[in-house]
């Protein structure tokens, strides 16, 4: 058995932001896919490249860019999606492409109106046009966990023989369950004669809460690439979340006998990024990089905890990249302490970059007694994931009281002009975003926001999620201060922002 005898194939970038108001723009993308890199995964999905002119290009920049893993572009069973995604991944030091078609009676009857032997003879029709192209082909079989399974076994065989080297089984509507993906894997193993020809991929979506169940156990069957994103993201409930797979997987090697290459230290740093680009934020009980994911409340569990961690935790904090330990550093602190404690973090910056976060560390050390690790990933992301800044903010005066009408003066910076606008309402959030809204001048509504407190104490850091709606498209916003009036306009103005940057890329 290999010493990594498991593939991840990380789709967070295609399935995952296909997930409503997980939309990315380029530069994200590409950050992602360089923190994917980092994490070790073996595939990135970086997109669907007949899709739109930003997905294509997207895909192309990542497949350029990226180098230590295999980038791949999904594609339709058609001709036309296949020398798309050709020419997105041709410039990837290992590209692959990956088309699919459905295979189930309710999909064939009611979505491709075509017959099961027309099915089976397109999609070896479509693997044969990719294989002029590239040697390392997907085909996937969409619902195939409600496929007749001696049909699928007929379609694989014969995209084998076409020259697949990979066959891909997805429960696209999470409908299976582990015992009966169990059954299928071993069923495909035992009834496709020339299967040890192609890696057996699983790829589990989560409308019954169970794909990360359904994943494991088709690992345990057989399947040797798991197919999954970061935080579980994905269409409608999700996909398999990679990182409790991943963790799964090393934590019980004594039953799964399965290992990957993924470097776990990377793995909550990769969630973290995730919500910082999309605003998705992890519910705080969640398996693996959730904030209580090592938390322990009650007497009994602390008690134990404090006796030796294994009592109540079967994997430490610091295996999936949690340090527990705090910065303390002041505003007296030197610049190689925190170099070195970046390092320790995992980041490697550049020059600018590091002197940048180096000069808000230092503003936020004079406004924080003590500065934590979280406190320094909030600043990292929020120096470089910049994106264009169409407004900044300048300044704010805000005068409220439980007797009196808020109202918010707010001076706004739009390329060199300085803007000044105000308004009044129910609260100060409100008044605030009434007079950005002015200064704007576009139509748009406030379709979600929230705030949370990054670290404990009275002097933690507010962080905002903002989420506006403009002609039926979602965009998100994050902003970060001791003070949460000042996050959470930040979130908004960075919201609009992305806004006007994707309508800026539309338009061109």
């Amino acid at each position: 058995m290999n010493e990594s005898n498991i593939s991840i194939f990380d789709t967070t970038l295609r399935d995952g932001e296909q997930s409503p108001g997980c939309s990315m723009n380029l530069k994200e993308k590409l950050e992602m896919a360089k923190q994917l890199e980092k994490l070790k995964v073996d595939v990135i999905e970086a997109g669907f490249a007949i899709a739109s002119p930003g997905d294509f290009e997207a895909v192309k920049t990542i497949a350029d860019t990226v180098k230590e893993v295999k980038v791949a572009s999904l594609s339709r069973a058609l001709p036309q999606d296949i020398d798309k995604a050709y020419e997105a991944v041709k410039g990837a030091e290992a590209p692959r492409i990956h088309t699919f078609i459905a295979t189930s009676d309710i999909h064939m009857k009611y979505k491709l109106k075509a017959a099961p032997e027309d099915v089976l003879n397109r999609a070896v029709e479509m693997v044969t046009y990719a294989k002029k192209y590239l040697n390392d082909v997907q085909f996937s079989a969409e619902d195939a966990t409600r496929s007749q399974p001696e049909f699928l076994y007929r379609v694989f065989e014969a995209v084998i023989k076409a020259g697949a080297t990979v066959i891909n089984v997805p429960d696209t509507v999470g409908y299976t369950t582990p015992e009966e993906f169990t059954a299928l894997i071993k069923g495909i193993k035992e009834n496709v004669p020339n299967i040890d020809k192609a890696t057996i991929a699983v790829h589990c979506h989560n409308d019954l809460g169970m794909a990360v169940a359904n994943t494991l156990a088709a690992a345990k069957a057989g399947a040797r690439q798991l197919e999954c994103t970061i935080n579980g993201i994905g269409e409608r409930a999700g996909n398999a979340a990679m990182e409790e797979i991943v963790m799964a997987l090393q934590t019980r090697y004594d039953f799964y006998q399965s290992k990957t290459n993924i470097e776990t230290q990377q793995l909550y740093p990769t969630s973290r990024l995730l919500t910082q680009i999309t605003g998705m934020k992890v519910q705080r009980n969640k398996a693996i990089v959730g904030e209580n994911a090592f938390a322990h409340e009650s007497g009994i569990h602390q008690h134990g905890v404090l006796a030796n961690k294994s009592t109540y935790e079967i994997m430490t904090p610091e295996s999936v990249g949690l340090h527990q330990h705090q910065l303390v550093l002041g505003k007296h602190s030197g610049r190689h302490a925190f170099e070195d404690r970046m390092k320790s973090m995992g980041y490697d910056l550049d020059k600018k970059t590091l002197d940048n976060i180096f000069q808000s560390f230092k503003e936020l050390a004079d406004k924080k007694k003590v500065v934590y690790n979280k406190d320094l990933e909030a600043l990292i992301k929020d120096k470089t994931l910049k994106m264009e800044e169409f407004f900044q903010l300048q300044q704010f005066v805000i005068n409220c009281g439980n007797f009196m009408t808020a109202t918010a003066t707010v001076k706004l910076k739009n390329k060199e002009k300085e803007l000044e606008a105000v308004s009044t309402g129910s609260g100060p959030i409100y008044a605030a975003f009434g007079a950005i809204d002015q200064l704007v001048g576009k139509e748009y509504k406030l379709d979600d926001y929230s705030l949370q407190a990054i670290t404990e104490g009275e002097d933690a850091q507010g962080e905002a999620f903002v989420q506006i709606k403009r002609h039926d498209e979602l965009y998100h916003g994050s902003g970060i201060s001791t003070d949460v009036i000042e996050a959470s306009m930040k979130a908004y103005i960075n919201a609009i922002n992305r806004m006007l940057s994707n309508e800026q890329e539309m338009d061109a």
